[in-house]
């Protein structure tokens, strides 16, 4: 192996993972195990590996860590600060990932404690840099609501007009009109209608739709 005559950076990723659970928006979030921040809630992730590229290492990194794999995965944005990681120069690739709330089975493994899920609004001190890394990541989800399908990705495989505008009603934190909303999904022709209804409360029962393309996202024109 080549001896270099400089230092080089260690490697990581780390992956903002979100859900919507009780019309809020959810951050998963791992107890770690090890030092440094032995006990500190923290972001998944870890090293690269020698032999895996970015995106596989952040994939295994979620399950190792949590248990959740074949969510959709986006990269983020670099994090390279000097002592951002006590241990050593680390940069890190960050990943934001979603996953609908049907498909929620999270689990502890690898190096972490505990895991468990946290409102946006209602996090606990974080690990390293995670609290900058988890604000890119909410400015970056709440930007592409205006101009992509990225909130589909948190859609069961069946779900209802309402459950959808719920779905950005949430993340925007503000309401919107009904009939525009209703008129601006369809015509996006992102969903089609499964042929099923379901009955919201006392009213009469609502059609269901799915995602035509699940696990991709689109660019609204």
């Amino acid at each position: 192996m080549f001896n270099y005559a400089y230092p080089h950076p260690a490697l990581t990723v780390d992956i903002v993972i979100y859900t919507l659970r009780n019309a809020e928006l959810k951050l998963l979030l791992i107890k770690r195990g090890g030092q440094p921040y032995k006990g500190k809630w923290a972001l998944p992730g870890g090293f690269v590996q020698m032999d895996e590229g970015l995106e596989e290492a952040a994939r295994r990194e979620l399950e190792e860590e949590t248990g959740v794999s074949g969510v959709y995965l986006e990269q983020l944005y670099t994090f390279g600060e000097p002592g951002r990681d006590p241990r050593e120069r680390v940069v890190t690739v960050a990943w934001y990932a979603l996953i609908p709330s049907d498909q929620i089975h999270i689990r502890a493994a690898s190096d972490a404690e505990a895991v468990g899920w946290f409102g946006v609004d209602e996090l606990p001190e974080l690990a390293f840099d995670h609290s900058q890394i988890v604000q890119m990541a909410h400015k970056r989800l709440v930007a592409k609501l205006d101009y992509s399908t990225l909130a589909f990705q948190f859609m069961p495989s069946e779900f209802t007009l309402t459950q959808l505008q719920q779905v950005y009603e949430t993340i925007l934190q503000q309401e919107m009109d009904k009939r525009n909303f209703r008129k601006w999904v369809l015509a996006l022709e992102a969903i089609e209608e499964t042929g099923h209804k379901q009955r919201e409360g006392q009213h009469r029962p609502a059609k269901l739709y799915r995602v035509k393309n699940p696990g991709r996202v689109d660019v609204i024109k």
